[in-house]
């Protein structure tokens, strides 16, 4: 008895630990999430062509900084967003994490955190673990481009960090997931 207690209370230390060493969830205004709600749907709708896969030097521009501070770069764009119930990668997505690819393995210093979310429907243990998917999604198309598996980790937040809080299509749509966060960024 005292046995099970005792691995009860290390149990909960590691989860408080745990949760500890995360930030509170960022509040956005209404009209932050409006705004971002219609970027991220005209995204999803233009889509990329292989031409706008250039940025830098290579589109003419003076950018003399680092390829992730160019927001011409597809290096910009470090969030993916995901169809309900599904950890499917877009074409134009699969495209722009392999420039990701191309950069950390060229640059193998630098390491990525992959967070996995989802929206608020579903159980909490079904979101996590549909975010976890997500996240490895993303972290396989990395892998196979060479980058190597220490310097990516992925981490599932499920539901417990939305970007949008209203309860509709927009908001569950901004919430479906993924994004890079590079160390340093």
């Amino acid at each position: 008895m005292a046995s099970s207690f005792k691995y009860l209370l290390i149990a909960t230390l590691v989860v408080t630990l745990t949760a500890c060493k995360f930030g509170p969830v960022k509040k956005r205004t209404d009209a932050d999430t409006a705004d971002e709600a219609q970027t991220a749907m005209a995204e999803g709708e233009q889509g990329a062509g292989a031409e706008d896969q250039r940025y830098g030097a290579d589109m003419g521009a003076g950018f003399t900084g680092q390829e992730l501070d160019d927001p011409n770069s597809p290096l910009s764009k470090r969030v993916f967003y995901f169809d309900l119930d599904s950890s499917q990668l877009s074409v134009e997505d699969r495209d722009v994490i392999a420039a990701h690819a191309n950069y950390l393995s060229m640059n193998q210093n630098v390491s990525v955190v992959l967070e996995g979310h989802a929206d608020e429907r579903g159980t909490r243990e079904y979101n996590i673990a549909l975010g976890e998917r997500r996240a490895k999604a993303v972290l396989q198309l990395l892998l196979v481009q060479g980058v190597s598996n220490a310097q990516a980790q992925v981490i599932s937040f499920g539901e417990e960090r939305p970007v949008a809080l209203d309860h509709d299509a927009s908001a569950w749509r901004l919430n479906r997931r993924v994004e890079i966060l590079y160390s340093g960024y």
